[in-house]
């Protein structure tokens, strides 16, 4: 189960590794701009220092922020932070660092556009592929979402394992490489705009219940547009969201 975003474990994060550490911290503070794009990243003496690691951690460090796209060695110069044109946003741990630095609009918008692109395929794929038990699998997940007891964020969670459902059940090792960017996009929604009664709880489980449907009948151009339907949905809370947070 993805948590990353959600913070259901806030209070019970996992021990790290040294290397860890400073991947996470760094990438952190690229990606909030505390090192904007352009800086030449403090020298490895001063971040030995700072983390109280070995030069070999430190420079295996350095060598998964550069396979993110976030740095680039120069020799005589230093370590880079590069342009975000080159940043690998399908990485999880940069989606996670956004999450952490806090995201607008722009970014989530963006997620939806890629969530377009990918989702209703995804569901043409599983309408033509789907077993029984897949279906069955996703009928209870979309009827999951109807209980009149969810918060926000089981609601979210809820919402969650149904995309991931799909993507699994696509049987396509692209589709299901997604997760992270689904995820992303469905928290950035119920942060912003989250459901405010059971009532809407049950719209929710109807649309979704409405892939499944048309899953079930096989009818691919259905499913592709059931779940076009519940993307545009989300992507207009996410606007919704926005301007009422800018009349506050």
């Amino acid at each position: 189960m993805h948590s990353r975003f959600l913070g259901i474990r806030k209070n019970e994060r996992p021990s790290r590794t040294s290397h860890a550490h400073v991947v996470d911290d760094l990438g952190k503070a690229i990606v909030s701009a505390a090192f904007p794009v352009g800086t030449i990243l403090p020298g490895d003496n001063e971040l030995v220092e700072r983390y109280k690691v070995s030069r070999t951690v430190l420079r295996e460090s350095m060598k998964t922020l550069a396979a993110k796209g976030l740095v680039v060695p120069r020799a005589r110069v230093g370590t880079r932070v590069t342009d975000r044109i080159y940043w690998n946003m399908f990485d999880n741990e940069i989606l996670n660092w956004h999450f952490e630095s806090g995201v607008n609009k722009e970014f989530l918008l963006h997620l939806y556009d890629i969530r377009m692109a990918f989702e209703p395929l995804a569901a043409r794929l599983v309408a033509e592929r789907a077993s029984s038990e897949d279906i069955d699998i996703l009928r209870r997940l979309a009827a999951s979402m109807s209980a009149p007891h969810h918060t926000s964020d089981s609601l979210a969670v809820a919402d969650l394992h149904f995309h991931l459902a799909i993507t699994e059940a696509s049987q396509n090792p692209f589709v299901r490489s997604l997760g992270g960017l689904i995820e992303a996009a469905l928290v950035g929604m119920f942060r912003i705009s989250a459901p405010a009664s059971s009532n809407d709880f049950v719209t929710i489980a109807d649309t979704h219940m409405a892939i499944v449907d048309a899953i079930a009948a096989r009818d691919c151009l259905a499913a592709q547009k059931a779940m076009e339907f519940v993307i545009i949905d989300g992507r207009q809370q996410v606007l919704s969201g926005f301007a009422a947070l800018s009349k506050v």
